[in-house]
Order: structure tokens, then sequence, then C-alpha cells
């Protein structure tokens, strides 16, 4: 089935089942929880907080890097996509594929850039306080501070962005268009039936 013939279809037929959607959801919980984190772990002094704050956002970190390589093999492997309201303009259908393309990315680079500075500035990562992960670079803490920290920040504020965007434009198909859209991953949508 092609883009066009899924547009057109007048039932919403093959909404992601139940998993997909709480996949969706703990990786958005997720990532706002590592975003805010680590917007107010940095203002933080040195101290037993700040060092448990950096441990929590770093865990969270890896587990959306988990989750995303998982959550892509999934979506990869659909047979059956899931059809988009008919009539949707040309330029919605580009920015909805964009957007996508920019998430999965972003949901791997934000976490790899986090793991690369923790490795150059040598603080290993240490999942849940007992994996060991291995460190991706050599120490070099200038390196860390003066390049991969910067690009880690700026890669987290361009999903935070991206999310911002993503939940405005949902809330326009549901409060706006009134296509329905939005009832393929709200989890307690009264009408929704989960295959």
């Amino acid at each position: 089935m092609d883009d066009l013939e899924a547009r057109q279809l007048p039932v919403r037929c093959s909404a992601f089942d139940t998993r997909f959607v709480a996949l969706h959801w703990l990786l958005a919980a997720l990532i706002v929880g590592a975003f805010f984190t680590g917007l107010y772990m940095v203002g933080l002094v040195f101290s037993p907080l700040r060092f448990r704050l950096f441990n929590w956002h770093k865990w969270v970190g890896m587990g959306v890097l988990a989750l995303s390589l998982a959550r892509l093999g999934w979506r990869l492997g659909l047979t059956r996509k899931r059809p988009l309201p008919a009539g949707m303009p040309a330029w919605q259908l580009a920015a909805s594929r964009g957007t996508h393309l920019a998430f999965y990315a972003l949901f791997l680079i934000v976490p790899l850039l986090g793991w690369l500075y923790t490795s150059a500035v040598g603080v290993p990562v240490v999942w849940f306080g007992w994996l060991a992960l291995p460190d991706l670079t050599p120490l070099n803490k200038p390196f860390g501070d003066q390049v991969l920290k910067p690009l880690h920040s700026a890669s987290a504020y361009l999903l935070a962005g991206l999310v911002a965007l993503h939940a405005a434009a949902a809330l326009k198909h549901q409060l706006v268009d009134r296509d329905g859209l939005l009832s393929d991953m709200w989890p307690w949508w009264p009408s929704r039936s989960r295959p």
C-alpha cells in the first residue's frame, strides 16, 4: 500500500498495538526526564546530589539508547504502516517523515554524545551501578569539555525543540483538524480498539 492509498482509507485500521504505544510513551517520559534532569544538574555545585543526578542522567540516557534501538528495529520490521489522514497536504507529509527521521537520529546521537563525553573526561558509565559500559573514546578531558559536551548539549536542545514541535503538531491534528491522528499513539483513547 503506498502513501496515497494509506491516506485515503476511511477507517484508521492499522493503529499501533499497545506495546508500541507503551514504548513510545516510555521513551517520551525518559527523554523529558533526562532533559530536565540535565538542565537542573548542571547548575548545581559539586555535591552528592549533583553526583547522584549525573548518574541518573547517564542511566536514563543509556536506557533511551537501548529502547531507541529496539524501537527502530521494531519500526523497520512493521509490514503495515499507519495510515495518515486523507487530504493531508504534501508539506505535512514531508514534515512528518522528516521529523520522525530526525527523532530516530537524535534518539541515538544525544545519548551517544553523552557517553562519548563521559568517556573522554574519565567518568565511566556504570549502568544502574552494576553494569560497567566500555569507554567509547580515550581519556581527553579538553576534547570532552570543549567539543563533546557542547555537542551533547546542543543536540539535546534540538531534540527538546523537536519534541515540542511534535506535541504541538499532534494537538493541532486533534483540536484543529479533528482527523483522529492523535488516537494512534494516545493509550487512553476512549474509542480506540487495540490490535
